[in-house]
């Protein structure tokens, strides 16, 4: 298939894009640094040259491929329009990128949350996260589109493609190296679900290649609490001291977003419809041993 990737200088994009290759089919990856033009045609990407606000670009690149997988921003709903209005009445595979902060609270770090979500259940998305859910709902709902949303939850694992970190955990060690203290947001106990990169980008496969595959699907494979994250990056790092941020310290050294929803919030999935429907079978190693063992 020619598939057409936005976002493919990003994390996701890259270690999906090179999955897609190693599968046989061919990747244009939208892109708006021609300074990466060149490292990216050396992966075997064609680059085309722009952003999300090209909407009649969008529109032609989707229109010629066979399949679109939007990896860059969850929440530009223009972009998210103009491919959904390209692929209308053809049957072809758009795939979305979602993070599960969509299911995620704002503990700052105070406590465990018992509830789990799968696809089956309601989800409880908090009112600033309403435009985010009814974005994945047009998706998934558009006819004439094989509307697709990826829903990842904590990635972990080196990048494929340019960019090699994700976005929790290397945040996490970069301020430890900085400070020589592991820090959590309250006492760590909040939990994410978790996801190796390569097991992710295995289910974007599965989800372009299978034409069952159609929906929402959340992306996990067990789950950790931020105080044992914390207690594995001091291990690793040979780090003694661990300590607690207040939500208004860690705000003002990750900012709003990153502390609150991301660092101190519980998300806590399972991808019950990528199991069982799919056949998806994540391989890797857990989050705890990957950074005891590969950080």
């Amino acid at each position: 298939m020619k598939v057409f990737v936005t976002g493919v200088t990003g994390y996701i994009g890259g270690s999906v894009a090179m999955r897609l290759l190693e599968a046989g089919h061919s990747v244009r990856g939208l892109a708006r640094n021609e300074g990466q033009f060149d490292a990216l045609r050396a992966l075997g990407i064609e680059p085309v040259h722009g952003s999300l606000d090209d909407t009649q670009l969008l529109m032609r690149e989707a229109r010629a491929a066979d399949a679109v997988i939007n990896a860059a921003s969850s929440d530009h709903r223009g972009a998210v329009e103009s491919l959904l209005a390209a692929l209308a009445g053809s049957g072809k595979a758009l795939l979305h990128t979602r993070g599960s902060s969509i299911v995620g609270d704002a503990v700052a770090g105070s406590r465990l949350n018992g509830k789990v979500y799968d696809e089956h259940t309601p989800l409880d998305v908090m009112p600033e996260k309403s435009g985010r859910h009814a974005l994945d709902t047009l998706v998934c709902q558009t006819e004439g589109v094989r509307g697709i949303v990826v829903c990842n939850s904590l990635i972990y694992g080196r990048g494929r493609g340019l960019q090699r970190d994700s976005v929790q955990i290397p945040a996490l060690v970069s301020q430890a190296q900085e400070s020589g203290v592991v820090r959590t947001v309250g006492p760590g106990l909040n939990r994410w679900s978790t996801i190796h990169v390569e097991d992710m980008s295995d289910l974007y496969l599965l989800t372009l290649e299978q034409a069952r595959g159609r929906g929402f699907y959340f992306v996990e494979n067990g789950e950790s609490s931020f105080a044992e994250i914390a207690q594995s990056i001091a291990r690793r790092l040979g780090i003694s001291r661990i300590k607690q941020w207040t939500e208004a310290e860690a705000i003002s050294y990750w900012g709003l977003n990153k502390a609150r929803y991301s660092l101190g919030s519980n998300s806590r999935v399972r991808a019950t419809r990528a199991r069982e429907e799919l056949g998806w079978k994540p391989s890797h190693p857990s989050v705890i041993q990957w950074i005891l063992e590969s950080l």
